[in-house]
């Protein structure tokens, strides 16, 4: 498992809990997208608790994203 740290030249902020509501319906096998990361195609969810989601991505390997910050995409056409 590996982490990533991003400088990003803006702030993210969440200012309702509708990111962390939608996350908290991903479940182990859903398939999501990483909306600022589209370049690690279409993960596999692993694990989801506590708002933090565990994913595979084929080509970034296993990834823990923080629900409360990044809003996955759920993939349900592929």
């Amino acid at each position: 498992m590996r982490r990533l740290q991003c400088d990003l030249p803006f702030t993210l902020t969440v200012e309702s809990p509708a990111m962390s509501d939608l996350n908290a319906l991903l479940e182990p096998g859903m398939l999501v997208r990483h909306p600022m990361e589209p370049d690690w195609g279409t993960g596999q969810v692993q694990s989801n608790i506590g708002g933090r989601i565990t994913v595979n991505f084929p080509e970034a390997g296993k990834i823990v994203i923080d629900g409360s910050r990044i809003a996955l995409i759920p993939v349900f056409d592929h």
